[in-house]
């Protein structure tokens, strides 16, 4: 077994081996002429000093503000959507057979082509971004309620009613219980979802966020700025995640946990 400091030391060292190699391939000339190598990839000391230097001088703050604002609207509208008609559509049938092949066929747009068709309904600003997140969160969290719900143990739900439950304690104590964990899955999905609609938004078309950051150090060549830029987002998931997480143990207290078993 393996605790959960060794698990965190193991993650650590990945990093550690991921920034060694980083810093071989564009410093030691062993994999080309390191001018070369860090046009186009820069080091992980000048990236890690732009990082620290936004942060130092408050550059970033404005937009990375305007960007978690972007997400947390997204996430939390499309998650909240994505529950309540998952639940609706799972316990009406004849609904979801209706609007199916509609489901599937705004899912299957290209959300970048949406990203347009946004700017121009709600402007450049913050809600252009968010409705590009929610069409990215919201299909994410529906399609697990859906099946969450779908999947509840039948034997289950028989005994529940014969014990004279009703439609609202089958919801309260089965089905909200059974879908729970699809739930959850689904929202660590969606965070980064969130992110990415808010950053594409950004990206192409605005005056502020990191996506807008991002967008401009790509037109100048600024490699470090584009990898700063990737390294906040790459951190701010994680620490987002890292709520859901927590959020998710509260509610989830009854569902055994497991340490990771190292053998084969």
């Amino acid at each position: 077994m393996i605790g959960k400091g060794r698990l965190f030391v193991l993650q650590i060292l990945v990093a550690v081996v991921a920034i060694a190699i980083w810093q071989m391939v564009t410093t030691t000339g062993w994999f080309g002429n390191p001018k070369t190598m860090q046009f186009f990839f820069s080091t992980p000391v000048e990236v890690f000093a732009r990082t620290v230097k936004v942060f130092v001088d408050g550059s970033i703050w404005r937009h990375l503000g305007i960007t978690l604002t972007e997400t947390i609207l997204a996430f939390a509208v499309g998650a909240g959507a994505g529950i309540v008609i998952g639940f609706w559509f799972a316990r009406q049938p004849l609904i979801a057979a209706i609007f199916d092949p509609y489901v599937k066929m705004i899912n299957a747009l290209p959300r970048v082509v949406l990203a347009p068709i946004f700017a121009l309904w709600f402007g450049l600003g913050i809600w252009s971004k968010v409705a590009l997140g929610f069409t990215l969160v919201f299909f994410v969290v529906f399609f697990n309620v859906y099946q969450g719900v779908k999947e509840v143990n039948p034997v289950i739900l028989a005994n529940a009613r014969m014990l004279g439950m009703n439609e609202r304690q089958l919801l309260r104590h089965v089905y909200w219980p059974a879908a729970l964990s699809w739930v959850f899955s689904s929202l660590h999905t969606s965070v980064g979802f969130a992110l990415v609609g808010a950053v594409v938004g950004e990206y192409l078309g605005s005056s502020a966020g990191l996506g807008y950051l991002i967008q401009q150090a790509e037109g100048v060549f600024d490699v470090a700025g584009v990898f700063s830029g990737m390294l906040i987002l790459a951190i701010f998931v994680v620490l987002i995640d890292s709520l859901v997480s927590l959020i998710e143990k509260r509610l989830l207290k009854w569902r055994p946990t497991h340490d990771i078993d190292t053998k084969a």
